[in-house]
Order: structure tokens, then sequence, then C-alpha cells
């Protein structure tokens, strides 16, 4: 994806180099909408072949809800976080009937851990401490919505983005 948005940066300044801004930034902007169109187009394609389409969607919807309003850890480099991404969309509709009988202890687990750790919002981010507070109501009302529509698609994916809020380093002991 590097070297793809790296050439669309090229031809885009080099097709306009006045008005727009430096390669670097605009590679930077289409990585990040290139594998998330990656992502979303494999994740589909899958649901899709095996029958789950609209279970997809959802989880990819739930999913990058969530994850908006909580933020979490990234894994280390982009083809990881595809990987992870894809697979985990595309399984979560698979295996919901295992769950179907769990959904609200799922959810009771994922807004527990919404309640202790949200939000988790990347460092590059840049969100005032003052908007963490709504963040985390944010979160915990979407979480808290599943316990009324019951969906086991959305319980799966919620706990998955709620699992990435957790802090794993030490806390320092004082």
């Amino acid at each position: 994806m590097n070297i793809l948005s790296l050439k669309i940066a090229s031809m885009i300044k080099q097709a306009n180099p006045e008005e727009t801004g430096s390669i670097e930034v605009m590679q930077y902007a289409l990585n990040i909408i290139l594998n998330s169109l990656l992502i979303i187009a494999l994740s589909l394609l899958i649901g899709w072949t095996t029958g789950h389409f609209a279970d997809t969607a959802l989880a990819l919807l739930s999913f990058a809800l969530l994850r908006v309003l909580s933020g979490g850890r990234h894994l280390p480099n982009a083809f990881s976080c595809n990987l992870f991404s894809i697979a985990l969309c595309s399984l979560i509709p698979q295996i919901t009937f295992l769950f179907r009988d769990h959904v609200g202890i799922i959810n009771l687990i994922s807004l527990l851990l919404m309640l202790l750790y949200a939000p988790a919002p990347d460092v590059n981010a840049r969100i005032p401490l003052r908007w963490y507070p709504r963040m985390k109501l944010l979160a915990v009302l979407t979480v808290g919505l599943n316990f009324f529509l019951l969906s086991p698609v959305i319980g799966l994916t919620f706990l998955a983005q709620s699992l990435t809020v957790i802090s794993w380093r030490r806390r320092k002991q004082t």
C-alpha cells in the first residue's frame, strides 16, 4: 500500500503542485484510506462468499463506531492490522451461533472494560483531555445499546474492540 499511495500522491502533486500538500502528507492520508478500503472490501467479499454479508458489514460498522469513541491500542504495522481486522470482521459472523445465549455476559464484560479503560485514544490523535469524559460516556452508551438489541455480532465485535482499550503496561508503584 505504501508504494501505491506514494505513486498516487506523486501523480496528484504533479497534476496540481501549487494547491496540494506535501507528497509525504498525502501519502500518509492515502495509506489510511487505502488500508481501510482493503479491510472493508476483503471482509465484505469474504462475508458475501460465506453467506454472511450483512453480518460482516455490521461487524465492520460496529467495530469502527466503537473504535472512534473509545480509541485503543494499535498493532505494530499496517499489514498486521489489515490481516487482523479482516480476520476478525470475517470470523465473528461465522461463530455467532456459539455465543447466542451469552450476549448479556459479553455485553457486561465490554461495558465494564469501557468503564474502566476508555477512552484510550492514539497519541497522535491530540484529543483534548476535556473530551475524555464525553468519549467514555458515548462508548458506554454505545455498548449499552446492545443490551436492547441483543446482537451476538455486535456483542462480539464490541468485546474485541473493548479488549484494545486495556492498558497492558504495569502502573508505577508509588
